[in-house]
């Protein structure tokens, strides 16, 4: 079937990739016209794992093209999805629309024939009610349904997420739209994927939820690992101890400098926002976001505290700056805020990450990029571990020690046992350990 995505960011990119090795047409559009020029290349403009080469496989087999005309991508597609931005408006809490919105203006202008308009972008509540009021009023003959299908993309395994996801949600309550949406999931569906169809609201609330959920795990168990420091216990095996747990599960309990990403932070914010905005207020959602902001401060102090209570003048490494690995977003990193507050105290920071420093560098002034871990630790007084890239599990420990000038090594994410750093001779501070 023909397919419409409007929007060629992480989601919509992503998305019609893997439409189009379902085996659909799709035509992607997008206003930036050098990006549209890039992906007609086959070039990617954000780092995610296998997604370059899947993307040249479908141009090089006809199943995917990319415009800036919104007509070509809508006019004959049974479903056209809008997949823009959402971010967190820099004023309040809301998510802005204006994309959203503008997008649904814009399909209506140009639909023919009965379309399926998906909200693939993360909303609020009410969201979908609303672009089909914006539709309607453009374009009040016209033969559509708005659904949403919100998406539970991990950056770093999007396409296998994409392809082998744990369920699909779709929100419409009309037979003719769900009769489409089961034709764009028609693989998945033979599959026997769990395909959920609820009302519109629902499916809206849903994505929100379970992003708020997954935040409040992380959120837990780095409270907990604050009283592992205090009591002497291990947070690590703590995780381990009420993950088996069936009901609780071990995934999102990884005691950290705190979540970062698109999603986390806009997510549980908006959830907040909508609880106030309804007279429902979430109140564990708020103190999650509360948490999280506070412990990537208290995370530049951890670091300030390792090195004696004083960086002045001292050379600090850091290991990672991306918010996770397999990754080169920089959006809502721990880095963003470790990095400045270690600065202000009168540190000199130098830093790698395999991905992420060119996205880094407009974010960040005043630091010095290297190519590798071994030159960064050139001289360094101490090295912090921000990110849990692959490569940093793997250190050439020694000669990482016979760089330094000193000895200390902070490790927010926990990927080394303290009985072998100090076998290594650094001196060696984790988690909740």
């Amino acid at each position: 079937m023909n397919i419409g995505m409007v929007g060629t960011g992480y989601v919509g990119l992503v998305s019609g990739v893997c439409f189009a090795e379902f085996g659909h047409t799709v035509i992607c559009v997008d206003k930036d016209e050098s990006k549209i020029e890039s992906l007609k290349k086959g070039l990617v403009p954000i780092f995610e794992p296998g997604l370059e080469d899947l993307l040249k496989r479908q141009i090089d087999a006809g199943r995917i093209k990319f415009t800036t005309d919104i007509s070509e991508a809508v006019k004959d597609s049974e479903a056209v999805f809008i997949a823009v931005g959402t971010p967190s408006k820099r004023y309040c809490r809301d998510a802005d629309l204006s994309y959203v919105h503008g997008a649904a203006r814009e399909i209506a202008q140009n639909l023919s024939g009965y379309t399926v308009v998906v909200n693939k972008s993360t909303v609020p509540v009410g969201t979908g009610r609303e672009v089909e009021r914006i539709m309607r009023e453009v374009a009040p003959d016209a033969d559509f349904n708005v659904a949403s299908n919100p998406e539970f993309l991990r950056e770093g395994a999007a396409i296998d997420d994409f392809m082998r996801p744990d369920r699909v949600v779709i929100g419409t309550s009309f037979d003719r739209a769900q009769d489409v949406m089961r034709e764009v999931y028609r693989p998945l569906y033979l599959n026997e994927t769990p395909i959920l169809f609820t009302k519109r609201e629902t499916a809206e609330v849903i994505k929100y939820a379970a992003n708020a959920f997954l935040a409040t795990k992380i959120t837990f168990i780095n409270e907990i690992a604050d009283l592992c420091e205090q009591v002497g216990a291990d947070v690590q095996q703590v995780a381990k101890g009420i993950g088996l747990d069936g009901r609780i599960g071990a995934k999102f309990l990884h005691a950290g400098p705190g979540y970062g990403g698109s999603c986390f932070p806009k997510d549980t914010l908006a959830l907040t926002r909508a609880g106030q905005k309804y007279g429902a207020p979430q109140r564990i959602v708020e103190a999650v976001v509360s948490v999280n902001e506070d412990r990537k401060a208290r995370m530049a102090d951890k670091v300030i505290d390792a090195c004696g209570g004083d960086v002045r003048g001292k050379k600090i490494g850091v290991l990672g700056v991306s918010f996770k690995p397999d990754t080169d977003d920089m959006r809502d990193s721990p880095a963003l805020t470790i990095i400045p507050i270690l600065q202000q105290a009168g540190a000199n920071i130098a830093a790698y990450d395999p991905e992420a420093m060119d996205a880094a560098k407009n974010m960040i002034d005043d630091v010095s990029w290297h190519d590798d871990a071994y030159s960064l630790a050139n001289g360094a007084d101490a090295i912090v571990i921000i990110t849990e890239w692959n490569e940093f599990r793997a250190l050439d420990l020694d000669r990482l020690h016979a760089a330094m000038a000193g000895d200390i090594i902070v490790d927010l994410r926990n990927i080394y046992k303290a009985d072998q750093m100090n076998d290594h001779g650094f001196k060696y501070t984790s988690i909740g350990r």
